[in-house]
């Protein structure tokens, strides 16, 4: 394991700051973000995320509509509370929503803005609305998606009686991940196959009623190496509710079994019940590969090594799938996601727990340009597969390289449904992957 500090400058960025986590609340359907902070801040993450991460777009009121106070000079030196209480009265007098989150930026935490104080006062008039102090030096958007949900947690929900078979999936950050809609979808469909009832927090499927919901579940499941882990325990420490860690993005059906087997396991389920599950999926992935067997073992065409270069989440569950079913060798994996320090030991020993004992090298950097040298560097000898983001595209293109993009950002494709995840995910992998092969191929 290899840790790359922070550079001075970073260059190619992956995420955004803190604040991006108003994406988060998007995410959430009738959940509308309320920000404190300067001009042009929503603007641009907005556009970094929703613009240029998958076209994935704004929403409702996303984008340009989101209300903020676009603190200026006077707020700076006077406050900006009194501008605060305004925006908040308007928005909900204009905007029909269910939840409404107040979140900070950098300017109104560092003056010191009482944000809390003006929430509770409407709080108290029995307004469904928290606040978050989402100050972008405290982190990337993905520390802000944990305090963001750590504000719903703490000053909105209410003790539930457990409903048995309810689970919380906490995985994909909604808009980083490009593919994250997609993604819960297929998690949700994973879940449901086993007789379980997937909570649907973010989505196409979200409401506000399923985050009333949270505390009713009989256990939260955190399908990520470290992203959601606060989260879970946070929930066992105010609700009681149990938590089961998986650590890697289930994809292909060596990782999909186990990831069914030990859900099933730990939520008491017949295992005549996940195995008849795993079998017709098992079915169906093999029957669709051994078709495009003559291609996908023809020599010529065959990436035999790749690179990775994506959070946490994609950089393992790839890495997995193609080494586990594809039979891929792992150059260097480039984990980007700026995973806290007391993760990155745990995050870097998932990587060591490949088939035939095959361990990946992983480097934590979220320094693009550190990266590309890194890259650049490396001998490999067969033309390589490099999955990353399309800052990517350059380097493959000098190392004559195979390049997919798959984790932010990506702006040469458009993302709306698409996912990974799952056996039927696998296979768009492969068709994606073999896609770029034989396009450059012919």
């Amino acid at each position: 394991m290899r840790i790359r500090k922070m550079s001075l400058c970073v260059e190619q960025i992956r995420h955004v700051c803190t604040l991006g986590a108003f994406e988060s609340v998007l995410a959430i359907k009738r959940a509308v973000p309320i920000v404190h902070a300067g001009p042009g801040c929503v603007a641009k993450l907005w556009t970094t995320l929703g613009s240029q991460n998958g076209h994935q777009g704004s929403g409702y009121v996303g984008g340009h509509a989101i209300p903020c106070t676009n603190a200026s000079e006077k707020e700076v030196v006077f406050g900006g509370t009194d501008r605060l209480r305004t925006v908040i009265t308007n928005t909900f007098d204009v905007i029909d929503g269910d939840l409404f989150v107040v979140l900070t930026g950098c300017t109104s935490d560092i003056i010191g803005d009482d944000v809390g104080e003006i929430t509770r006062k409407f709080q108290a008039q029995g307004k469904p609305i928290v606040y978050v102090e989402t100050g972008g030096f405290k982190g990337s958007n993905l520390i802000g998606h944990e305090l963001v949900l750590d504000a719903i947690i703490d000053q909105y929900l209410q003790p539930q009686q457990v409903e048995p078979g309810l689970v919380n999936i906490w995985s994909s950050v909604p808009y980083q991940n490009t593919f994250w809609s997609g993604d819960i979808e297929q998690l949700n469909i994973l879940i449901s196959s086993l007789g379980l009832k997937p909570n649907v927090i973010f989505g196409p499927d979200s409401s506000v009623d399923a985050v009333n919901n949270i505390p009713k579940a009989q256990f939260n499941l955190v399908i990520s190496p470290w992203v959601g882990l606060r989260t879970a325990e946070h929930l066992e420490d105010k609700f009681g509710t149990p938590f089961l860690h998986y650590p890697a993005l289930p994809i292909g059906p060596t990782e999909t079994s186990n990831f069914l087997r030990t859900v099933g396991e730990f939520a008491g389920i017949d295992p005549s019940v996940v195995e008849n599950v795993i079998r017709k999926q098992e079915d169906r992935y093999f029957y669709y590969l051994e078709r495009a067997a003559d291609t996908l073992l023809e020599t010529r065409l065959l990436p035999r090594r790749f690179i990775t270069v994506a959070d946490s989440l994609y950089a393992l569950g790839i890495a997995k799938f193609l080494t586990n079913d594809m039979g891929l060798i792992p150059e260097k994996q480039f984990i980007t996601d700026d995973t806290p320090t007391n993760y990155q030991s745990d995050v870097a020993a998932e990587f060591a727990k490949f088939t035939n004992d095959i361990v990946a090298e992983t480097t934590f950097s979220n320094d693009g340009g550190f990266i590309e040298e890194e890259i650049r560097r490396l001998k490999i000898r067969s033309r390589p597969l490099i999955l990353g983001s399309s800052w990517e595209r350059v380097v493959a293109r000098d190392l004559n390289a195979y390049q997919l993009s798959v984790s932010a950002p990506i702006g040469n494709e458009m993302v709306l449904s698409k996912s990974y995840v799952g056996y039927n995910g696998a296979l768009q992998l492969v068709e994606d992957i073999y896609s770029v092969v034989l396009n450059d191929f012919m």
